[in-house]
């Protein structure tokens, strides 16, 4: 009889999912993980262009257009003093494609893949469907992955680990010496070190840096998408980077599932790279009022928040029946749990919203963070 594969059995639907599908359609919701902001005006003009001239018509090359990867590249060298030629650039189906891309091709069946706990939720179930096994580290009370933490969980089974940084579900933004420790550890152990850099650009405190930055060998890939820095969620345009061997590898994977990234997203991206970046800054400044809006709000409440300092998510400590207090009460956030064990105790807030609708939320919190005191 047909069944189903162990791989699937051990992914189930996202909790963030699950959380949106019970909310009310009047629901103020600080759950999404997407920039309120429209896609910048050039990027979607690019888009347009090419699709007037007929350009999208037809099949990209596998990796992508060159433009788009020639542009990828540059801003590889503008943002993070790298050289990551555009042969050595996949462009895919955002980034959990990329992080799908970078799973299949390093993890055989079995293999450990060690990542932050509370984590992005396509960490532990990209693992199982690569046939590896979930090895969740546990974060700091600042929300940061210890290096030392992953190198203790380092066993001749690994395959790779994760950095992330700015965090998501966190908010949490890597030390210098952090990244350049997670470099040391990728190159000394022999273990990849997969980089998820979604939220390189939003960030408030502190720097952004790449573990490609201070790796001696080709043991980094890089994951990254116009998403969040362009408010392009909904394109659907991610990269990965790497060595040119395991750009091949990689290749394998996305020829058969991809083919190629949508051709009008890929003209998009390369608008929205190579065009002015005011917005981008914009958009940062926005969301650092908002996080000091909802900070002092929860701070307020009594909620003890660690701060973060890049992405658009905080994660207050709350007490026990508060997250379903605020959801009965209008207001979507995301259980801790959802994002693995150690974010039991926590919720997840995303203030990629307006300071009016933060505002309002913050009363229905404190409300809630009342009924059950």
């Amino acid at each position: 009889m047909t069944g189903f594969s162990d791989r699937v059995e051990h992914v189930s639907i996202s909790g963030i999912r699950k959380v949106f599908e019970a909310a009310g359609d009047d629901a103020i919701n600080l759950g999404i993980g997407q920039p309120d902001f429209p896609t910048p005006a050039h990027a979607r003009q690019a888009a347009l262009d090419a699709i007037e001239s007929g350009a999208t018509d037809a099949y990209t090359s596998n990796k992508g257009i060159v433009e788009l990867r020639e542009a990828i590249s540059a801003k590889h060298e503008r943002d993070n003093d790298l050289d990551v030629p555009p042969e050595n650039i996949i462009a895919t189906a955002g980034g959990s494609e990329a992080l799908h891309l970078v799973m299949e091709a390093h993890v055989n069946q079995g293999e450990e893949v060690i990542f932050p706990d509370p984590g992005f939720v396509a960490y532990d179930a990209l693992t199982h469907i690569a046939g590896g096994t979930p090895k969740p580290v546990a974060v700091r009370e600042d929300l940061t992955l210890d290096p030392a933490d992953v190198e203790d969980a380092i066993t001749d089974d690994t395959a790779a680990f994760v950095v992330n940084s700015p965090g998501n579900p966190t908010g949490a933004v890597s030390p210098e010496e952090d990244i350049r420790e997670f470099a040391r550890i990728a190159d000394e152990h022999d273990v990849l070190c997969i980089t998820d850099e979604v939220y390189e650009h939003i960030v408030f405190d502190g720097d952004h840096h790449s573990p490609m930055e201070f790796a001696e060998s080709d043991n980094v890939v890089i994951v990254n998408a116009c998403s969040k820095t362009y408010s392009m969620t909904g394109w659907r345009l991610g990269w990965v980077a790497g060595s040119e061997r395991r750009i091949e590898r990689m290749l394998r994977v996305h020829q058969y599932v991809q083919a190629c990234a949508s051709a009008p997203a890929q003209f998009a991206a390369k608008g929205a790279l190579s065009g002015p970046q005011d917005p981008v800054q914009e958009m940062v400044s926005s969301f650092e009022e908002r996080r000091d809006v909802l900070l002092d709000g929860l701070s307020d409440i009594g909620l003890e928040t660690p701060t973060p300092s890049g992405a658009f998510y905080a994660m207050p400590k709350v007490p026990e029946g508060w997250i379903d207090e605020v959801l009965s009460r209008g207001v979507v956030v995301v259980p801790g749990e959802a994002f693995g064990e150690n974010g039991a105790g926590y919720a997840r807030i995303s203030y990629a919203t307006g300071v009016e609708e933060i505002k309002e939320a913050l009363e229905i919190m404190d409300e809630a963070a009342n009924a059950v005191r």
